[in-house]
C-alpha cells in the first residue's frame, strides 16, 4: 500500500499557540522566600506552607501547588498583594485553571499582568497569548506581539519560537521575516525547545531559508522526535521509511510512526496503518492496518480511507467488528492524553 511522504507545515504551537507550560525563577521570589523562611523558623505554619511551595525546584511549573487549592489560593493571594511576581503568576494560573477559585478569565490576566509589568518572563509569554487568543482580554495583536516579545528577550524558549512561526508565516500582525524567524528557532531550539527544533530542521530538510543540510535537519529532528514532538517523529519515520539522509530501516521506521501515530498524527497513522497491512517492520496484522487505517481516515486522510476500505473488504463480520472496537480503543488512548 501507498505510504505518504510530504512534511507538514511548520509547527504551530498548540494551533496557534502552545499553552503555557513554565516559567523562569525571577529574583524577588529570593527574597519571599529568605521572609517566609525567617518566619517557617519562628513556627509559623502558613509562611511554611507558601515557603515550600516557592522554594521548590518547580517554582513556577504550574502544576506544582499544594493540594489545598483553596488554602494555595490563599496563600498565592498574601503573597501576590506584597507584590510577588511568583505569587502573582500562579495566583493568575490558579483563576485560569479554576483551581481554589471560580475560573475568570480576566482575573488571570489582571494578576498576569502584574507579574509581567515586574519583568517575569512566563507572565510575559502567557500574558502575550491571551492577547492573540482573546482570553480575559480583548484580542489585540500588537499587544500580543509586545509581551511575547518581552518574554523572549530575556530568553524564554516558548516565546522565541512562537515569534519564530509569527515571522516566518508573516501573521499575528507581524511582517514576514524569515532571517528573524530563523534567529529566534535558532535560540529557541538552543534551549532544547523541541517544537523549535522541528520547525529549523524542516528549514534545513528543504533548503528554501537556510543551505539544504540533511545532517543538520536529521539531529535536530531526532532531538525533537525524543522529547515527544509528533510531528518530527513522523518525519523521522519517514526518513528510516524512505532511506534518506540515514540507513533505510523499516523496524526504525515503524517505530517512529507508532510514536507519532499514538499522539494523533495522522499521516503517521497512515504509514502505520500500510506497514501492518504490508508486514513491514512489523508482523503482517489486518486488524491493526484496519485500526490505523481508520483513525487517520477519520482526520480526512483520503488514502488511509481507501485502505481501511480494501482491508474491510476481506474481512468476516466479526473481524470488522473486532478492528472497529480497536479502533475505538485506540483512539480512548490518543483522547486521554489530550491535555
Amino acid at each position: 500500500m501507498r505510504r505518504k511522504g510530504l512534511f507538514g507545515s511548520l509547527a504551530l504551537l498548540g494551533g496557534i499557540f502552545l499553552v503555557l507550560i513554565g516559567g523562569t525563577a525571577q529574583a524577588s521570589t529570593g527574597e519571599v522566600i529568605a521572609e517566609n523562611k525567617k518566619a517557617v523558623e519562628q513556627g509559623d505554619a502558613s509562611a511554611e506552607f507558601l515557603y515550600e511551595s516557592l522554594s521548590s525546584g518547580n517554582a513556577n511549573d504550574e502544576q506544582v501547588v499544594p493540594d489545598d487549592d483553596k488554602q494555595a489560593v490563599a496563600l498565592f493571594r498574601k503573597a501576590a498583594e506584597q507584590g510577588d511576581a511568583t505569587a502573582q503568576f500562579k495566583l493568575g494560573v490558579m483563576y485560569a485553571k479554576g483551581k481554589g477559585v471560580p475560573q475568570d478569565g480576566k482575573q488571570a490576566a489582571n494578576w498576569y499582568r502584574k507579574a509581567a509589568e515586574q519583568g517575569y518572563s512566563a507572565a510575559q509569554y502567557t500574558l502575550g497569548l491571551r492577547y492573540a487568543q482573546g482570553k480575559g482580554v480583548t484580542q489585540d495583536d500588537k499587544q500580543a506581539v509586545d509581551w511575547l516579545r518581552k518574554a523572549a528577550e530575556q530568553g524564554y524558549a516558548l516565546a522565541q519560537s512562537n515569534l519564530g512561526v509569527m515571522y516566518s508565516a508573516g501573521k499575528g500582525g507581524v511582517p514576514q521575516d524569515i532571517k528573524l524567524a530563523v534567529a529566534l528557532y535558532k535560540k529557541a531550539a538552543e534551549q532544547g525547545q523541541a517544537d523549535a527544533q522541528y520547525n529549523l530542521g524542516a528549514m534545513y530538510a528543504k533548503g528554501e531559508v537556510l543551505p539544504q543540510d540533511d545532517k543538520q535537519a536529521i539531529a535536530l529532528f531526532k532531538k525533537a522526535a525524543e522529547q515527544g514532538q509528533a510531528d518530527a517523529q513522523y518525519i523521522l519515520g519517514l526518513r528510516y521509511d524512505q532511506g534518506k539522509g540515514v540507513p533505510q530501516s523499516d523496524k526504525q521506521a515503524f517505530d517512529w510512526y507508532r510514536k507519532a501515530a499514538e499522539q494523533g498524527q495522522a499521516s503517521a497513522q497512515y504509514n502505520l496503518g500500510a506497514m501492518y497491512a504490508e508486514g513491514q517492520g512489523a508482523p503482517q496484522n489486518d486488524l491493526n492496518a484496519y485500526a490505523w487505517s481508520s483513525l487517520a481516515a477519520a482526520q480526512g486522510n483520503e488514502g488511509a480511507a481507501k485502505n481501511r476500505d480494501i482491508i474491510a473488504d476481506g474481512f468476516t463480520p466479526e473481524q470488522r467488528s473486532q478492528a472497529q472496537a480497536l479502533a475505538a480503543e485506540l483512539q480512548s488512548k490518543i483522547d486521554s492524553q489530550k491535555p
